[in-house]
């Protein structure tokens, strides 16, 4: 654990941070009507390219840092851009977590609500937003309000997960947390078939317990259709789970999706369990060459990070080095294939049988995940079957399966960019599942508004951006606006 004072620096105090929101007010009062608005921010875990932007967008670099975090009542108030590498170390200085913490050290808390954010977590405490008390947003109309999940914006509290910055901007949230053990003491199972994978994920979320040991984590990873593996997660005190007598590290040489492969139980310390996946961005960082020995060592490892890995890829998209050479070389043009889907669980076999038939792409990231049975925090609990978040309705009692894959196909012959992604978005929506809009989307206007909000989000949109100042969901979504 970190010390006071460090701690103290890691914090930001209430008076500062409401300096810090009558400037931005200001700064938004300034932008003319007819003129885009825009966060000026350095990271993104985006990966749908943006038309232009133009002007310099609001500056809210002063946003970056948790405002309290209390052991005691185990909530903490944070600025909406703080990155999760940053709310860690201010709560694990405390000896605890937030419900939820995104796979990617980046990924902001405002963004994960606003977005989306899952991890192995997710099976027994949901997604980030259901563990949000209040948020202070900061709204299309120029207004800042506090929304809670009852009280006067209470339709602006359940609107805003998914809505991506198309009503408003997260100034500070006031979220849950748990508290944490030393370790996380790991267990991979491999599954010889996709319906017993899926079989043992329903008996896990059921029970949170595998072969008589509890279970607090659980994800997976699909090498194919006949080798799969869950890995079961169970907070430790001490090192007696480990392989070889102490914590593994796989932020240097190892690269951690291996070693499901290569040995059945491990352990990590909580912090480095945390980061597992953003050293090498899952597996997508051997497409850089960094999982190729030679170059890991001469990789710094301060480098071998998912921040630098989408630095390289937004460098690609904007320059397109190794497309030109495909192409002198003569190689097809590729279509990108990032996305996150969540499909209902006794629907997942199905799915990944289609998936891995249809689309050549492996490995394949497994994240169960399921709704907090006490619904939307704070109000009553909603009805088996209904959904407190409109904007991503996922059914409560209703146990779903996120699917990961992020790669490039090859467009083939008779076909253009985009078409894989469009089978896959109709495969998603014909088994009744919904897809993150964190990358490209193709649907029309009337299936995304069937899927993403309908009359609530229209209804929240008029209210709190009136004049229309910041683009619509579907815009940023589908025209990347």
């Amino acid at each position: 654990m970190v010390g006071v004072a460090a701690q103290r620096n890691r914090l930001v105090s209430a008076s500062d941070h409401e300096v810090a929101t009558s400037r931005v007010i200001s700064q938004y009062a300034q932008i003319p009507e007819d003129a885009p608005v825009r966060l000026a921010k350095r990271t993104s875990n985006l990966f749908r390219p943006r038309t232009a932007a133009v002007g310099p967008g609001l500056d809210v670099s002063a946003f970056t840092r948790a405002i309290d975090v209390d052991p005691v009542t185990l909530t903490a108030r944070v600025q909406g851009m703080t990155t999760y590498e940053h709310l860690v170390e201010a709560t694990l200085a405390q000896g605890c977590v937030p419900l939820v913490v995104p796979q990617l050290r980046t990924i902001t808390l405002g963004g994960a609500v606003t977005g989306l954010g899952i991890e192995a977590a997710s099976f027994r405490n949901g997604l980030p937003h259901e563990s949000v008390l209040e948020i202070e947003i900061l709204t299309g109309d120029g207004e800042v309000v506090v929304a809670r999940p009852e009280g006067e914006h209470a339709d602006l509290f359940h609107a805003f997960p998914n809505s991506y910055g198309s009503l408003g901007y997260a100034l500070s949230l006031t979220i849950e947390l748990e508290r944490v053990h030393p370790y996380v003491a790991l267990r991979h199972v491999r599954f010889h078939d996709l319906t017993s994978a899926t079989d043992a994920i329903g008996s896990i979320m059921a029970s949170r317990a595998w072969a008589d040991e509890p279970v607090d984590f659980l994800d997976g990873v699909v090498f194919g259709r006949d080798e799969v593996y869950l890995t079961l997660g169970r907070w430790a005190d001490t090192l007696a789970d480990a392989p070889d007598g102490r914590a593994s590290d796989y932020t240097g040489q190892r690269v951690f999706y291996r070693s499901l492969r290569e040995r059945e139980r491990d352990l990590l310390t909580i912090r480095d369990y945390l980061w597992r996946w953003d050293t090498d961005w899952f597996w997508c960082s051997r497409a850089f060459g960094a999982q190729q020995p030679i170059v890991r060592r001469l990789w710094p490892k301060s480098k071998l990070r998912s921040d630098v890995y989408w630095k390289i890829v937004a460098f690609e998209n904007r320059h397109r080095v190794v497309a030109r050479i495909d192409e002198r070389r003569g190689n097809p043009p590729r279509e990108r294939v990032v996305q996150d889907v969540e499909i209902p669980l006794d629907r997942t076999a199905a799915f990944l049988d289609w998936f891995l038939r249809e689309v050549p792409i492996e490995p394949l990231w497994l994240c169960p995940v399921q709704l907090r049975a006490d619904g939307a925090r704070g109000g009553t609990a909603p009805g088996q079957g209904s959904s407190p978040w409109p904007l991503y309705p996922m059914d409560v009692g209703q146990p779903y399966v996120n699917v990961g894959f992020w790669s490039t196909v090859p467009i083939r012959p008779g076909h253009v960019d985009g078409d894989t992604n469009r089978v896959i978005e109709d495969e998603v929506t014909a088994l009744g599942g919904h897809k993150s809009l964190y990358s490209d989307a193709y649907y029309d206007e009337e299936t995304f508004e069937q899927l993403y909000g309908g009359s609530d989000y229209s209804l929240a949109k008029k209210k709190y951006d009136p004049r229309g100042r910041l683009p619509s969901l579907y815009d940023k979504a589908v025209h990347k606006r």
